[in-house]
């Protein structure tokens, strides 16, 4: 038993005999690391910039394009293919509606002067339905009785037929500017006081319970939790709206012709004349004003509520 028994450390051990002096440490793994995650970032493709910028535009405007070309087609196949040489001024194909009106100053002075008009009315209907609305919803989310007694109300606005209000409207209010305002905010706010309701009613229990244990007051509440939880809602609500203040606009000029003309009065002196080409184009200055509104205010959504929440909205 003269043989002497060579005694390893754990660290030899793990090493084992033939352990290379030379094989990489710790540190050399880590800087491999680092420089395959350098590599791979080199490599990945860049979605910031103004190319990615562009990209997102065109392919948001695709549809609109493609929706766009189709209702030309659309257009000229029924006035070609639907309708008789004899009845085709009852839908003239878009070159001619163009060609009669947009070189016609009799024409388009008037009408973008009504546009404006229409314009106007939209804007402070729209101001006004967005105040009301939110102010409403937040009076019915602090008081349950407020929110049993103030509903009925949002929604008997919402089901009421605005053509049988309209007429009342102009019988109190004369048939002028805000006349006009009335039916606009009638059509705008109930979208505002039903969507801010709903993001005001929507933070969590535990989060309520949090700002109870910090004794938190009604207004901390409101403006730290409630608020900023009803942020998506309150844009959705900007949105619906938004495209509604253009209806109730054109609605108010439509019906109420004393004042300054707005486009929906030209719509109707238009369609009793049989004007048929300054016709097509008060429509088309209403749609393209109508997309325009929501588009705006969609876009407002996607980046104040994406900014905000780290989510792309619709």
């Amino acid at each position: 038993m003269s043989q002497n028994l060579a005694v390893k450390t754990p660290g030899e051990i793990a090493d084992g005999p033939s352990a290379d002096s030379s094989a990489p440490g710790p540190a050399d793994a880590d800087a491999r690391a680092e420089a395959t995650t350098a590599t791979m970032a080199a490599r990945r493709p860049r979605r910031g910039g103004a190319g990615a910028l562009a990209r997102s535009l065109w392919s948001r405007a695709m549809p609109i394009i493609a929706a766009l070309i189709g209702i030309i087609a659309i257009w000229y196949a029924v006035s070609y293919l639907l309708l008789s040489e004899s009845r085709r001024f009852l839908l003239p194909p878009p070159h001619q509606v163009l060609a009669e009106t947009l070189g016609n100053d009799k024409v388009i002075g008037p009408m973008i002067a009504a546009l404006g008009q229409t314009i106007t009315v939209a804007l402070i209907g729209l101001a006004i339905a967005v105040v009301i609305g939110m102010g409403w919803a937040i009076v019915m989310s602090q008081w349950n009785l407020a929110e049993k007694i103030l509903y009925p109300y949002a929604v008997i606005l919402q089901t009421i037929p605005i053509l049988a209000l309209t007429p009342l409207i102009g019988i109190w209010m004369g048939y002028g500017l805000p006349a006009r305002i009335v039916v606009c905010v009638i059509i705008a706010v109930f979208p505002m006081i039903s969507n801010t309701l709903f993001g005001l009613q929507s933070a969590t229990p535990a989060a309520h319970d949090l700002f109870t244990l910090q004794k938190a007051t009604k207004w901390q509440r409101m403006t730290k939790l409630m608020l900023p939880a009803a942020i998506p809602s309150i844009f959705t609500g900007l949105r619906q709206s938004a495209g509604l203040a253009v209806i109730g606009a054109i609605v108010g000029d439509f019906f109420f012709q004393q004042g300054s003309q707005g486009i929906g009065g030209l719509l109707r002196t238009y369609t009793l004349r049989l004007n048929m080409e300054p016709l097509f184009l008060a429509i088309i200055f209403t749609a393209l004003f109508g997309v325009i509104v929501f588009s705006i205010f969609a876009t407002l959504d996607r980046i104040v509520v994406g900014r905000l929440f780290g989510v792309a909205t619709r």
